[in-house]
């Protein structure tokens, strides 16, 4: 493995005190850059004839790395280190959001409208026309956030409490990018019955439900059985929201080196909720031949201890074959499994015009720097190398077009036009191979992806409205 880039995600804040003299300032930032910390933001708070008192921000790679520059920083003659802190621990304080009031309440007569007596009539009127819940509550912009803490992004089984940090986080991201009110419910249970009666009866109030970090394969029965059995969309963001970004970057991928879908040989490696869907709506969208590995290799028939969804992409191939072997001749590998599974070689033995998306976070299948000059196009899940794979480009978007229109599920249609929404914002002439998708932070994806999913919900006669 090389050395990891530092990230906003290891990142620091020192409040040192220095001479106020010429160079002393250069002496700290030449000791960031040795000890491999990436200098950000430097701010004079307080200065006198004799000393300055600074605030310096510093990416570091890792919580072993950031600690390295701690010491480095402190071994230097002259300097007193005031305080440090991590940033992102610091961001996380107190948690991240909150709930408030959308009218103020300064008088007696807004009491009486917002709560008893007048609050009264509108629960009449729902109850006498039940749609009327959508236009006068907030379940027509509310979604709730659903997990049991099983599989929280690569860190695994976790718990509830645990998981809540980014549920936080997918919440924030839901208003920021479409403005959709959620919340997470972290669940003290990993029974999928106790899940699915918990989710139904705490349905009532949201318009959606986004379920998140839920394991394979209880994930699937979950999301099966709560689609059979409510009539409000239920969206597996682990799923479906990674096939979607995939199928986009990947339909522009192939344009980028002048290949079809359906001719090329795709390798995926990781066969959970994201592999299983992304083959899914690859297969859906015209790809031809999909090899699919786990943690024993390629998924081949003759295998006995497959799930039926592993079962469904099983290949006539006599095995045992390895991830090196199904890679032979391949013209695109999709990873969502591990760090460091894939070699320089193994990517050298396949296809001309290769496509390599190296998706596991935070440390990807193969390091970009490994192989930029041996493939055509090249993406990882990171937000530190071009071509992020994030999700963020789909579930607001995705949400936002079902809330609108009132619809009572989420369907293939609805993802594939979504994901094809997605490509079309990056224009051919635009492509290459550093810019195959939309930055996540284009402000026409969630307005693109919304109206797609609306469309395709009225193509397929689930919107209400």
């Amino acid at each position: 493995m090389v050395t990891l880039t530092p990230n906003p995600s290891y990142s620091l804040a020192f409040r040192i005190e220095i001479p106020n003299q010429v160079g002393m300032l250069a002496n700290v930032a030449r000791a960031i850059a040795e000890s491999g910390g990436n200098l950000g933001q430097i701010n004079l708070i307080e200065q006198t004839r004799a000393t300055s008192l600074r605030e310096i921000t510093v990416d570091a790679a890792s919580s072993e790395h950031a600690e390295q520059i701690v010491e480095t920083v402190k071994a230097l003659p002259d300097i007193k280190v005031l305080e440090v802190y991590d940033r992102t621990f610091n961001l996380h304080r107190s948690g991240k959001i909150s709930i408030v009031s959308k009218i103020p309440l300064t008088s007696q007569s807004d009491l009486a409208m917002a709560y008893t007596p007048g609050v009264g009539r509108i629960c009449k009127a729902i109850a006498a026309e039940p749609e009327k819940v959508y236009s006068l509550t907030i379940k027509q912009n509310t979604v709730a956030i659903v997990t049991d803490g099983s599989a929280v992004l690569g860190l695994g089984n976790l718990g509830p409490e645990a998981a809540m940090p980014v549920m936080e986080g997918k919440a924030m991201l839901f208003k920021e990018f479409a403005g959709v009110d959620a919340f997470p419910i972290c669940l003290n249970t990993q029974d999928t019955d106790e899940i699915v009666e918990t989710v139904k009866r705490i349905a009532p109030v949201f318009g959606g439900v986004n379920l998140e970090d839920i394991s394979a394969p209880r994930c699937f029965e979950i999301e099966r059985r709560l689609r059979e059995e409510l009539d409000i969309p239920i969206f597996h963001d682990d799923q479906h929201g990674t096939a979607i970004v995939s199928l986009a970057a990947l339909s522009n991928a192939l344009r980028y080196v002048g290949k079809a879908m359906g001719d090329v040989r795709i390798v995926i490696n990781g066969a959970g909720a994201a592999g299983i869907a992304i083959a899914q709506l690859l297969r859906s969208s015209g790809a031809g031949e999909i090899w699919m590995c786990d943690s024993r290799g390629l998924i081949t028939r003759d295998r006995t201890d497959l799930t039926p969804q592993k079962l469904e992409f099983a290949v006539d191939r006599p095995g045992p074959l390895t991830l090196a072997d199904a890679m032979v001749g391949a013209d695109v590998f999709l990873g969502v499994s591990a760090p460091g599974v894939v070699s320089p070689e193994m990517v050298d033995s396949m296809a001309a015009d290769a496509i390599v998306f190296a998706m596991a976070n935070p440390i990807p299948e193969i390091q970009p720097e490994l192989i930029r000059d041996k493939v055509a196009v090249v993406a990882t899940g990171r937000s530190d190398y071009p071509n992020q794979i994030n999700n963020v480009l789909a579930f607001p978007g995705i949400f936002r077009g079902a809330l609108d229109c009132h619809a009572r599920k989420i369907t293939p249609t609805m993802y594939r036009e979504a994901a094809l929404a997605i490509a079309a914002l990056v224009k051919s002439s635009e492509i290459s191979a550093e810019h195959i998708i939309p930055s996540v932070f284009d402000q026409r994806v969630a307005i693109a992806v919304a109206a797609a999913v609306q469309q395709a919900a009225r193509q397929d006669g689930v919107a209400r409205t």
